[in-house]
């Protein structure tokens, strides 16, 4: 299958790499598909312009069942002809037991499960204590860019006081900083990245990777009871369920699916420089890739106006972030 379009690049951050306005995820996906089609899928990505694939390292031992969809990958990746120059690779690091648990191991053992010598981009997970050293932190991952195992970084669901903190260490230790804030986004999760605190994070250079666009399923028609959905700040996912249905119709009125109206309204942000996603078919994928199109029709002045009665979250998540 031939691609129907290229989707345009944004730079990631000040300092990043070019990246594709859609990326991949893999959080239960590649583990739910045929191997064939997971091969056919990535390849068709990768000839749409989709060059970045968040592939991280997922279960923990004795809590969650290990994941294996880093390891799929890297056999998707053989199986599909690619060059490791023809994608980019966006890890995940845990802060959970660090230091003791350094990035360092954390990251070599990534690259070994995955097949890769580097990673073009790696991004921090939620902070969870209170006595997490910033400073330590950035200058870890400054060493890991400058041994060049690590391209660039960014954080997934932090506060905007902490990435403007962490952001002046790691200028202090001669690394870029932190290039991506990984926020959750969607017309009914706004508060955050569209509030005045992360403003000012994304004025100094920083870019919104926008997640989970469609609430585990639930914003393109799904129950969201057959896999694992991330958490709920706020508690305001049985009104995100009442918000679903209102954004089903309005998309079946702009001959459109409900994802890729969500989709593309996350692409109206002003920082937002790519859009992840998981997808379980080619046909998924290139449904989503038409999102494009359905911002380009109706525009992104009209579609915020549009969604705006589904902004759930306004007045009762903190700006700020957890």
């Amino acid at each position: 299958m031939s691609p129907e379009r290229k989707i345009p690049q944004r730079r990631l951050g000040s300092a990043g790499p070019e990246v594709g306005v859609l990326s991949l995820g893999s959080w239960h996906t590649y583990d739910r598909m045929d191997f064939g089609e997971a091969v056919k899928m990535l390849r068709h990505a990768v000839d749409s312009g989709i060059n970045l694939f968040d592939v991280a390292v997922y279960g923990i031992p004795g809590v969650h069942p290990p994941v294996f969809t880093d390891v799929l990958f890297s056999a998707m990746v053989r199986a599909a002809g690619l060059a490791r120059d023809d994608y980019l690779l966006s890890a995940k690091l845990w802060l959970e037991g660090y230091p003791e648990h350094s990035l360092r191991d954390q990251l070599a053992n990534a690259l070994f499960r995955v097949g890769a010598d580097h990673a073009d981009v790696a991004v921090l997970g939620d902070i969870r204590s209170d006595d997490l050293d910033l400073k330590a932190l950035a200058e870890d991952l400054a060493a890991l860019e400058k041994e060049g195992l690590l391209g660039c970084w960014g954080v997934n669901n932090w506060s905007a006081t902490a990435v403007r903190t962490i952001r002046e260490h790691a200028l202090a230790a001669g690394s870029p900083g932190p290039q991506l804030a990984q926020l959750k986004y969607s017309p009914c999760r706004r508060a955050i990245p569209d509030g005045e605190p992360f403003a000012a994070v994304f004025a100094e250079g920083v870019s919104l990777q926008a997640s989970d666009v469609l609430e585990g399923g639930i914003l393109a028609g799904k129950s969201g009871e057959s896999r694992q959905v991330g958490r709920d700040p706020g508690d305001i996912r049985p009104r995100i369920h009442e918000a679903a249905r209102g954004i089903a119709d309005l998309a079946a009125s702009l001959d459109a699916t409900a994802a890729q109206l969500c989709i593309a309204f996350t692409l109206t942000h002003p920082s937002t420089s790519t859009v992840l996603f998981g997808s379980t078919s080619i046909q998924q994928l290139t449904d989503n890739i038409a999102a494009l199109d359905v911002l380009e029709r109706v525009g992104a002045s009209e579609l915020r106006t549009l969604m705006d009665p589904y902004w759930v979250d306004r007045d009762i998540v903190d700006p700020e972030g957890p």
